[in-house]
């Protein structure tokens, strides 16, 4: 079987680590809450461009298990902005067929922030078109014990623990693994976002920070995954030869 032509080649699902809103704002003398609320224009124009193309599930990473390190203020300013985004943004999603889904501990969140989420959870849940994850209060180490408390909990027998069963217990469960993960401002490691979902992702890695990732730079990354080889552990003999 030959490579489909690059230009046919669209992720099915695209994760993001949305790195840098701080250091934007350090470089321009701004608050690192203006770093945030740039971040916030820069989530709308990604999930209005990902929608355009087709591109059926987008997983944001938009607050780690290990954020509440930040200061207070810091936290304060992003949950803020995530009541904002909801308010302003999910009657759009439901006009336009998004459904939104939450990946992390959503008990862990404020009461009006976990409120709000699942009024919107509950308002989209009919969209068709594409799911919006946001991975919030989320770590994947901690996604991998919950799923594996649960077993423990079912009474699940080793021998019946199946990659496939365990799938089903993640957050991810009846979405496709991500097909490329994109980290922007320059870091080049994963920061415990989807560790087993992404095994055979395709990475990409950029210097932009997320406030400047606009569509010309998603763009760029969805060039870069078609004109790639996906090989799942194969040899590139054994893809040419299936």
């Amino acid at each position: 079987m030959q490579n489909q032509d690059s230009s046919d080649k669209l992720p099915a699902h695209v994760a993001i680590i949305m790195d840098g809103n701080g250091r934007w704002a350090q470089a321009r003398g701004l608050s690192r809450s203006a770093g945030h609320r740039a971040g916030a224009d820069a989530v709308r124009t990604v999930v209005t461009r990902c929608r355009t193309l087709g591109i059926r599930h987008l997983t944001l990473y938009a607050f780690s298990s290990e954020n509440w390190n930040r200061p207070r203020a810091e936290i304060t300013a992003l949950f803020s902005l995530l009541l904002e985004f909801l308010q302003q943004e999910v009657p759009l999603m439901e006009e336009k067929g998004i459904a939104l889904k939450v990946f992390g501990d959503v008990d862990g969140l404020p009461l009006a922030q976990r409120t709000a989420l699942r009024h919107a959870i509950s308002r989209t849940a009919g969209g068709q078109h594409m799911t919006l994850n946001l991975a919030l209060n989320y770590g994947s180490r901690a996604e991998l014990v919950r799923a594996i408390q649960s077993f423990v909990r079912d009474g699940v027998r080793p021998e019946d623990i199946t990659e496939a069963s365990l799938a089903a217990r993640l957050y991810t469960a009846g979405q496709p693994d991500p097909d490329l993960l994109i980290r922007t401002s320059g870091e080049q490691r994963l920061s415990n976002y989807l560790l087993y979902q992404c095994a055979y992702s395709e990475l990409y890695f950029t210097p932009v920070a997320w406030p400047d990732f606009d569509e010309s730079q998603l763009d760029a990354a969805l060039a870069a995954y078609a004109g790639r080889s996906r090989r799942f552990g194969k040899t590139q003999e054994q893809i040419n030869g299936c």
